[in-house]
């Protein structure tokens, strides 16, 4: 499949046995000039089924399919980050409704500050169960992939110079069956 002009472009793709040697390959990619725009993973099992009608048996099955849907790579940084400002977001607004609520209900200052504390605690629990379950759903996620034979990394070249860089570095982090392939160029 090609873009809407028929033009074509290279990806680099390896498939990686642990999520570390993963990591690795896509720090030393982003110091060495990609963009993170350029790399992505495949998406999580029921995207896959729900996008190209069927499982997968192996990662290698859909490692070349330009249709297999995939998601963008968040770096374990960012990951920590969001789960932070969600918990933070829901402390403000545990404490927020808490102390609300008391004064509403004309209630004494001492009411307010504790029912603020309450409420905040309140929202932080929540906000850490909520991180908790993201953090879940993205070891679930690299969990089916790792089931299915190795975690998929695609990352886009620009020119040959930029394919070559990444087959080494994707090889030299451990990354297996490493090689480039024709991928459609989206039109603006």
């Amino acid at each position: 499949m090609s873009g809407a002009d028929g033009r074509r472009g290279r990806e680099v793709v390896g498939v990686f046995s642990d999520g570390y040697a993963l990591e690795s390959a896509v720090n030393e990619l982003l110091k060495s000039g990609f963009d993170l725009g350029d790399i992505s993973l495949l998406a999580g099992e029921e995207a896959v089924v729900a996008k190209l009608g069927h499982k997968y048996e192996k990662v290698e099955d859909v490692e070349d399919d330009d249709q297999a849907p995939r998601v963008a790579y968040v770096p374990r940084e960012a990951r920590g980050v969001k789960d932070g400002a969600l918990v933070g977001a829901l402390v403000y607004v545990g404490a927020t409704l808490a102390a609300g609520a008391a004064l509403a209900s004309g209630g004494a200052l001492a009411m307010l500050l504790v029912s603020g504390v309450v409420g905040a605690e309140v929202g932080g629990l929540i906000g850490s169960v909520l991180g908790e379950f993201m953090e879940e759903r993205h070891a679930k996620h690299l969990q089916e992939q790792l089931d299915h034979g190795g975690l998929l990394l695609w990352v886009r070249a620009r020119d040959s110079a930029q394919e070559e860089k990444a087959m080494r570095i994707l090889a030299q982090h451990s990354g297996r069956d490493v090689h480039a392939h024709d991928v459609p160029v989206a039109t603006a």
